[in-house]
């Protein structure tokens, strides 16, 4: 099965895309402050709730639960959205989707969509295959606004604009929007409100033209086939209802069984994501409301392949509210944009190799992109254990011949206790020899970090010649 992503720099290695992210000082400037707020936000809140520790169990088990069982609630789910009037379309992979919803597009006669934040859209590159179909797609979060304004890509989960201040922002409005007469471009301030009434004038006359939306989902209960969207802004909710036609793509992963379910993680999401206590819009709709055509795609796209997994299964548990790059310490230095990936930081940095199949050269680093501190497992309101997820994919990896040679000799001393002592005395008597630099391809070992100093003699021998301690 083949995986395709929006286009992204698949060919570059994380190390050089984040060498040359950590160079911009205005990126890490913007990061630090904005992640650092939502960090403090949403320790504040997770700190109120009575039994954290228990809503995160019962998180982790419904979901380990469900993709268990996940054939069974998938074929539910299709049967409760079939008899409440909607369609549903199974997609195996990004071209299929990408087919799929460009055909329903197309016999609607409609040439424009508007779209509600969606970032399994972004991974088959929607918008990219509607528009060779001559369908242009407009976003209406405010963040993928600005994205898609800018000629830019996506550098968080929560908020996809992160990598920018209010005066890009601005730069970016005032020559973006200008056609439409308002705001006059020398009129926008980069006040947060102006910009966010730009936005709305902006947005106002697509949602009253466009007759097909395009959404994916936050959940999708099997009991009732019920499709559940969180947003901060209501403009999702604008795309919801007013369009004749909606296309809702949801990745296979995203079903609960029951609305009893769906209570855990409204609690856990808002809390772990922005830092709330209450989602601000949460849109539910089942099947096809009155005057309105619904269909569903459910996409696969590599997540069988990830659900055989036993170690990597557990990516699927995620529910896209970022607590995990908010606390990264990578991610704050380097941004999304260096994982090549619509899933950045530590949850990207397990869940894109498994989809893609660890094919390219960035997907093979993409494991090594971590200081493995196990922060991100700490936030995780589902607990996947991203660390051990990182550990298992670096240990499939190929790695290169002087590093496979020094683990197997490595593996031969450590294997007698004989050998590890005669190696340890070598050591003592020749450690002046040891340079502060090592040589060849071991130097970028060196580079980045001191060579632990070799001391006169090991823990062994001095036991030995003390007697245990006692002298």
């Amino acid at each position: 099965m083949s995986v395709t992503f929006l286009g992204m720099p698949a060919d570059r290695p994380f190390p050089r895309n984040a060498a040359r992210a950590v160079r911009d000082s205005q990126l890490r400037f913007n990061l630090r402050k904005a992640t650092r707020t939502i960090r403090a936000r949403r320790a504040s809140v997770v700190a109120e709730a009575p039994d954290w520790a228990g809503l995160r169990e019962a998180g982790r088990a419904i979901k380990e639960h469900t993709l268990r069982n996940l054939d069974r609630y998938l074929m539910q789910l299709e049967e409760a959205v079939t008899a409440a009037g909607g369609h549903v379309h199974w997609a195996a992979d990004a071209a299929e989707a990408n087919r799929i919803v460009a055909d329903l597009v197309k016999a609607t006669g409609e040439t424009e969509v508007v779209k509600v934040k969606s970032m399994a859209t972004q991974e088959i590159g929607l918008n990219e295959a509607l528009l060779e179909h001559g369908v242009t797609a407009y976003e209406t979060d405010l963040a993928e606004l600005i994205v898609q304004l800018g000629d830019d890509r996506p550098s968080h989960i929560l908020v996809p604009a992160i990598h920018r201040n209010r005066a890009e922002i601005r730069e970016i409005f005032a020559e973006h929007m200008s056609g439409w007469g308002r705001p006059a471009p020398g009129d926008l301030t980069d006040d947060p409100e102006a910009l966010a009434e730009a936005a709305r004038l902006h947005l106002r006359e697509r949602f009253l033209k466009t007759k097909v939306a395009i959404s994916g989902a936050n959940f999708a209960i099997a009991e009732t086939g019920t499709m559940v969207v969180l947003e901060s802004e209501g403009n999702g909710r604008m795309c919801l209802t007013l369009p004749r036609t909606l296309i809702s793509v949801v990745g296979i992963e995203k079903v609960l069984p029951s609305w009893r379910d769906l209570e855990v993680f409204l609690q856990l999401l808002p809390r772990s994501s922005t830092g709330e206590r209450m989602n601000p819009y949460t849109s539910m709709w089942t099947g096809a409301a009155e005057g309105q055509e619904f269909h569903l795609v459910l996409l696969d796209n590599g997540r069988t392949r990830v659900l055989a997994d036993e170690v990597g299964r557990q990516a699927l548990r995620c529910i896209r509210c970022s607590a995990c790059l908010n606390v990264c310490p990578v991610y704050e230095r380097t941004g999304g944009h260096a994982y090549g990936s619509v899933y950045p930081g530590p949850i990207g940095a397990i869940l894109t190799p498994q989809l893609r199949g660890m094919g390219s050269e960035l997907d093979r680093s993409l494991p090594y992109a971590s200081s493995l501190c196990g922060a991100c497992y700490d936030v995780c309101p589902v607990a996947i254990d991203i660390p051990s997820v990182l550990v298992d994919l670096r240990a499939r990896a190929r790695h290169p011949w002087p590093e496979r040679a020094g683990m197997a000799a490595a593996g031969w001393v450590f294997e007698r206790p004989g050998r590890l002592a005669g190696l340890q005395r070598a050591g003592g008597r020749l450690r002046r020899l040891v340079p502060r630099r090592l040589p060849g391809p071991l130097a970028g070992w060196t580079d980045t970090r001191d060579l632990p100093e070799v001391p006169r003699e090991s823990f062994r021998e001095w036991w030995d010649r003390t007697d245990g301690g006692r002298r």
